[in-house]
């Protein structure tokens, strides 16, 4: 559904659905996005350069600070983007909820991580939703963007905010639109990425999707927020089944002597019915290795185990320990016990030209090879420090002299400013866990 879509309503005063609207098309409307990170940031930058006065808020005074100074925290978003932001006054970031009371619109853009129960934490939305119910006015619309299983938004969302006596549909405005944002993928910004939408009313859905057809290219409209709920839900789970079925081939694969990437390329000259999925050291990010998780939750919670799902979450979680102990086997093949190894890890972000370590399987097999007693050391242009069990590590160059002092390098983050010859060269043996030495020839490189 786009803008165009949207029938054009005279404004009558005193309907707060048609006050919106005519806002909304006249960017008279200020809007607000509660959570400045991965997804907030792009999405009020998105905002503003639609023509929207935008208010961000977040509860970290450091990050509202390196804004308000022009300063980004984030690979996609440019210091530039930023201060001319500040500059025309479409971005004004903040910690003050009470903000909020001005608004037409709050996005909510929040972390959703997992417990060590391994069960959804929402304590993110809540907070925020209870910071918008104090201040909840006539004409709002509020969208939840962060990820979640289905029945979030009309089981837990809905009822905190009619407490306040408003309805919804009539005097405030609530919808789900999941976010979709691939940091550093610089093909699909947050404005062409198609979005997707779902009301709790046909009006709901009818302002939600006005609001994001003025600023993104492609709005897609679905029946309810329980739909839209489940769409990101199964997005990121068709992904994390096709990456554990594929681990496993590898695993396979290299038990056999087989080498599964020429097999994946050969398989993905198939013109039909073949899609190519990588194997890997492990799945990394706040999407993939945790989206999964909130529909098992609520699938069990429902009485609805998804045994397929859990099965490619075991298989995932099991990565970096898989590679850590192919790791030590490689090492013993060369006569050299893993305690006391000094093991070079290349890469801790969890993708490839990001500095986002969330989930990173690299974290995972540096806390392994540490308990291990290897010496551990790293490299990763995008992350200069990091702490791992009450440690502090510095990112290292890759120079020749730091890959001939470890005894194994692990590539588990292929950034594209590592020089592979160079790595290839000098480390005495590598261990590259993404195919990135595909096409050098070298005996001292195994491909896992």
């Amino acid at each position: 559904m786009s803008t165009s879509e949207v029938a054009v309503i005279p404004v009558r005063i005193g309907d707060a659905s048609m006050e919106l609207e005519y806002k909304l098309r006249t960017r008279q409307a200020s809007l607000g996005v509660i959570g400045l990170g991965y997804v907030g940031l792009p999405l009020a930058l998105t905002f503003s350069r639609a023509g929207y006065a935008v208010t961000g808020l977040d509860v970290d005074s450091k990050r509202v600070a390196a804004l308000s100074a022009g300063h980004s925290y984030i690979t996609d978003v440019s210091d530039s983007d930023i201060a001319h932001a500040l500059k025309e006054r479409r971005l004004i970031p903040t910690t003050d909820m009470d903000q909020i009371a001005g608004l037409d619109v709050v996005t909510i853009c929040v972390p959703t991580p997992l417990r060590k129960t391994k069960e959804p934490d929402l304590s993110y939305i809540m907070a925020a939703i209870d910071a918008i119910t104090q201040r909840l006015r006539r004409g709002q619309l509020i969208v939840l963007e962060s990820t979640t299983y289905p029945g979030t938004t009309e089981e837990l969302v809905l009822p905190k905010l009619q407490e306040t006596g408003l309805k919804v549909g009539k005097d405030f405005f609530l919808a789900f639109s999941p976010e979709r944002v691939d940091p550093g993928n610089q093909n699909y910004s947050t404005q062409k990425i198609p979005k997707v939408v779902g009301g709790t009313t046909p009006r709901c859905s009818e302002l939600a999707a006005l609001l994001y057809g003025e600023c993104v290219d492609q709005v897609h409209v679905v029946s309810s927020t329980r739909v839209a709920e489940m769409v990101k839900l199964l997005e990121n789970t068709f992904r994390s089944v096709n990456i554990a079925l594929v681990n496993e081939i590898a695993l396979m694969c290299s038990h056999t002597g087989i080498d599964v990437w020429e097999v994946i390329q050969a398989a993905a000259t198939k013109p039909f019915g073949f899609m190519p999925f990588y194997p890997g050291p492990g799945l990394g990010g706040h999407c993939i290795p945790i989206d999964p998780i909130y529909l098992l939750w609520k699938a069990r919670a429902d009485g609805f185990p998804l045994r397929f799902i859990d099965l490619a979450d075991e298989i995932n979680s099991s990565m970096p320990r898989t590679m850590t102990i192919r790791a030590m086997e490689l090492l013993n093949q060369q006569g050299i016990a893993f305690k006391g190894a000094r093991v070079h890890i290349l890469g801790v972000s969890y993708k490839r030209d990001i500095s986002d370590t969330r989930e990173s399987p690299a974290l995972e097999i540096m806390k392994l090879s540490l308990t291990a007693g290897a010496i551990v050391s790293y490299s990763d242009p995008f992350v200069p420090a990091l702490t791992l069990q009450g440690r502090d590590f510095h990112s290292l160059p890759v120079a020749a002299e730091v890959l001939r002092s470890c005894d194994l390098a692990i590539i588990v983050t292929d950034h594209s400013q590592f020089d592979y010859e160079c790595i290839v060269n000098h480390a005495p043996l590598v261990f590259d866990t993404r195919n990135a030495t595909n096409g050098l020839q070298a005996e001292n490189v195994v491909r896992g």
